[in-house]
């Protein structure tokens, strides 16, 4: 259960996670050691080399990186968001090593910080450095719920003129409601109450249940059918029943999971989420299988392709190897290893 307190020491490592006949430990170090090397000296850690970097995808890095006993390297990429935090709580969506790429203020990424600090307090069950990168949750956390609507759901970006963008998206309020959640039990880990986040966490879940009209349509993303389970905003039957509506429509059988439901191309990443929101509901053999069909895209150095375009077997965008997706994987070896405080992050929404 996450919401009890971290079974390892202060400064101790998790076990490095692996899944008999797909992945061994070794193989998950090799695989974190690839987005180590993508790591700059400032902290940020870019999708490829030579790229941009955004925060959420970022902090699964940071996640994915701790998961693997890269403690060090996953607390510099902390300190780099908490370096660069805007004076109101956010960051901008993109960043190079040399500046900012694209200026509007993403709120599921600026959210992401929460699950990513509370991981990495069940890593390493160190409540200093929890207690350090509090201010910059908390800043957060408060950004993001300034552009909650009145019916629950939120924006999903600012641009940095203030203006609001004028729809929301059901998968970036699926992970901000997970973000939410993980923030609250940060909060009361170090002492602190924010019933105010409870009651926009349970708002938020209300309207991803309920009111789905309030949503940008975005039916052509495989994220918006497996997002509302993973994150925890749909469970029991209701979770069931998702995830068996648009199986056929998403994935492919011994391949994986289409980023969209109209063209034939696979993604590691996307593969990975939907085999942990299956995890989440117990279907361990699905989520199993569609591991292993994720780990095809694997190289030899450890290094995970973003994607594959069937039944060319053309790797996409190019021969693009990325660090999230590397990510993606560690973090899907965890759940389903289930053996870590964090393994149960994704899984356990009880």
């Amino acid at each position: 259960m996450v919401e009890q307190a971290p079974t390892t020491s202060e400064g101790s490592k998790p076990v490095v996670p692996f899944v008999d006949g797909v992945i061994s430990q070794d193989e998950i170090v090799a695989t974190a050691e690839t987005i180590a090397e993508l790591q700059l000296a400032s902290g940020m850690i870019q999708w490829f080399p030579g790229g941009h970097a955004d925060p959420w995808n970022h902090v699964e890095t940071a996640m994915a990186l701790a998961t693997a006993g890269f403690i060090d390297e996953a607390e510099a990429g902390y300190q780099w968001l908490a370096d660069i935090q805007l004076g109101d709580g956010s960051w901008h969506n993109y960043y190079l090593a040399d500046g900012i790429e694209d200026s509007k203020l993403d709120t599921n990424c600026i959210a992401y910080i929460a699950t990513g600090v509370f991981h990495h307090l069940l890593a390493t069950g160190d409540q200093g450095f929890a207690e350090t990168m509090w201010p910059v949750v908390e800043q957060a956390i408060e950004f993001v719920l300034e552009l909650q609507r009145k019916s629950g759901e939120i924006v999903w970006a600012k641009k940095t003129d203030g203006m609001p963008w004028s729809y929301a998206l059901l998968t970036g309020s699926s992970s901000i409601s997970h973000s939410l959640r993980c923030a609250d039990l940060l909060a009361t880990s170090l002492g602190y109450e924010r019933p105010s986040w409870v009651d926009s966490r349970d708002r938020l879940v209300d309207a991803i249940v309920n009111r789905p009209d309030v949503f940008e349509p975005k039916d052509r993303w495989a994220m918006d059918w497996y997002y509302p389970v993973l994150s925890g905003a749909m469970i029991g039957s209701d979770a069931e029943k998702r995830m068996q509506s648009q199986w056929d429509t998403f994935v492919m059988d011994g391949k994986g999971v289409r980023c969209v439901s109209d063209r034939p191309w696979v993604t590691a990443a996307e593969t990975c989420e939907c085999a942990i929101a299956l995890a989440a509901i117990d279907e361990t053999e699905k989520a199993h299988d569609l591991f292993r069909w994720a780990n095809a895209l694997r190289d030899e150095r450890g290094a995970y392709f973003t994607g594959i375009v069937f039944p060319e077997l053309v790797n996409y965008p190019g021969e693009e190897r990325s660090s999230y997706t590397a990510a993606a994987i560690i973090l899907a070896a965890d759940a389903l290893f289930g053996q870590n405080p964090t393994s149960s992050l994704f899984t356990d929404h009880s």
